[in-house]
């Protein structure tokens, strides 16, 4: 085994069983990982500098792949279901040889780094992968380890990634050839069959949600940013409902825009990077996403450019929706590089509502806050077709996903954090309004970002509210910069009494969800269900 880099660690891959591979990389630098992504063609650099990559048929997470292994450090304490599926631990142990097999005689890229930017919590990490491009994407989305820390990293927990690599259904206990297996008792976690990046992270992010609350500290999946006077604000939210694109603001600095952990210090970015949506970006309405797309060290995945000028195309959705940019944080002027802030002001929880129902903006009292933080809504719509139906879901802390605790875990330390730091809990919506999607409108950017500041400013503090009377939450009726008509949703609407009959079917769908949770909460919580007559 012939290891190259320039910081070597001590503590090597024999250590997770890895032997015979060929050429080992060593925490490459960007400027190295471009080089070999290259010479291996596994990507092309487009017009100022970015590296552009396919990830083939996979272009979204492959979340009924993921798979938890049931052994005695996992048994009584995931959240055992559709969303973490239990995998035999003899199933890993046919797995995890075979794994290790296939990666004999091969080259491997081996990147040291941490998760958690607060240094009481933080994670170390170790991801292998047998791509440039993939060791690129774990360089910049966790955080680096200072050069001098590099040769002596002992991981806390490892993760493998080997897209070339299939599972075998009928042995390995897995649903497809994909897999994402993730062992609590042997700290590894193993993502095979697919190029899609976003597992790597996902991965991550399902381990933290199982260790951090566990040391009291509640993670989050949310953004979050800090104003002048140092006041933070976190954006929750379900992917495409705009948490990343709200939480650049060029008023304040960006802590991260994804992951983060809320600990008795305040709150801390999980990661070192951002994930964020690129498709049809717009350059005057989210100008740091966008300038960040055109720079040296960032991937871009699925994006189409033009071969001869290798200029990019980011109105393109002919390979997916799902175009992404992954960048280290450091790409943002404004962010904060030590990705620390105090414990937040306000809570912003995200949901675009494609029924076109929910208000604009909305404030909640701290239990409607856990109701709506458990319940996770967002509503869908697949594709462009303007006949397209919209399709509730519900996400148990917008992130169900990646919760491998029980969401009252979470709900618990949420609900306590609010409690005693007196925290302001908004409903924002950043979906439709003037009725469903192919009636009504998407509500402007330029509006929703009005309504935050104004939240944030303290200026929705003294203006009057009307409740709500199926959510009975309290909806401003003014708001600086925002005309007041598009602030109550029934009045947007053309036919009132189609607004009445969707108001009511949507009230219906959020009780149905919420009788999961009925039973492991207070009668409080339970009284935020909506009205339903």
């Amino acid at each position: 085994m012939q290891s190259i880099g320039p910081s070597i660690s001590s503590y090597g891959l024999e250590n997770h069983g890895i032997r015979n591979v060929n050429l080992v990389h060593w925490n490459l630098s960007t400027p190295l990982l471009y080089e070999e992504a290259i010479r291996r063609r596994e990507g092309r650099v487009a017009h100022l500098g970015p590296l552009v990559v396919r990830t083939g048929s996979h272009t979204n997470r492959a979340a009924n792949d993921k798979l938890i292994v049931r052994d005695a450090s996992a048994i009584d304490k995931v959240w055992w279901g559709k969303v973490n599926r239990p995998m035999d631990p003899h199933h890993f142990s046919n797995l995890f040889p075979r794994l290790l097999a296939y990666l004999q005689g091969k080259d491997l890229f081996v990147q040291d780094c941490f998760a958690g930017h607060d240094p009481v919590y933080r994670l170390p990490l170790r991801i292998i992968t047998e791509t440039a491009w993939h060791s690129l994407f774990a360089r910049n989305l966790f955080i680096q380890a200072p050069a001098e820390q590099l040769q002596k990293h002992v991981p806390a927990f490892t993760l493998i990634h080997t897209p070339n690599f299939h599972a075998v259904p009928e042995l390995d206990g897995t649903r497809s050839d994909i897999f994402i297996v993730i062992h609590f008792g042997q700290k590894i976690a193993l993502v095979g069959g697919t190029q899609y990046a976003g597992e790597i992270k996902k991965s991550i992010f399902t381990v933290l949600n199982f260790l951090l609350p566990q040391k009291n500290v509640l993670s989050l999946h949310g953004s979050a940013n800090m104003g002048r006077e140092g006041d933070v604000a976190v954006f929750l939210g379900l992917s495409g409902t705009g948490k990343t694109t709200l939480s650049f603001d060029p008023d304040r600095q960006l802590i991260g825009d994804d992951e983060h952990g809320w600990s008795d210090r305040g709150v801390f970015n999980l990661e070192g990077g951002c994930y964020a949506k690129v498709i049809r970006l717009d350059p005057q309405a989210e100008p740091d996403i966008y300038e960040s797309t055109r720079r040296f060290g960032t991937i871009l995945e699925n994006v189409t450019y033009d071969s001869m000028t290798g200029r990019l195309n980011l109105e393109d959705d002919s390979l997916t929706e799902n175009t992404r940019a992954a960048f280290p944080i450091s790409h943002i002027a404004q962010s904060i590089k030590e990705g620390f802030g105090d414990h937040p002001r306000h809570i912003f929880m995200l949901t675009a509502d494609a029924f076109g129902i929910l208000p604009p903006i909305a404030l909640l009292n701290p239990q409607q806050a856990i109701y709506h933080f458990l319940s996770g809504y967002a509503a869908r719509v697949s594709g462009k077709d303007k006949a397209a139906r919209p399709q509730a879901t519900f996400s148990a802390c917008f992130g169900a996903p990646f919760m491998a605790l029980s969401p009252r875990v979470y709900a618990n330390l949420l609900g306590d954090r609010i409690a005693r730091h007196k925290v302001k809990v908004w409903l924002l919506n950043t979906g439709w309004t003037g009725g469903p999607y192919g009636i009504g409108q998407r509500i402007p950017l330029a509006l929703t970002r009005a309504m935050v500041r104004a939240a944030l400013n303290g200026q929705l503090d003294s203006v009057p509210m009307q409740e709500d009377p199926l959510f009975r939450f309290q909806v401003s009726t003014t708001c600086p910069e925002v005309p007041a008509e598009i602030l109550l949703p029934k009045g947007t609407w053309a036919d009132a009494a189609a607004y009445d009959a969707q108001a009511r079917k949507l009230a219906i769908l959020f009780t149905e969800n919420f009788k999961f949770h009925e039973d492991k909460v207070s009668p409080e919580i339970r009284n935020s269900n909506p009205v339903v007559r």
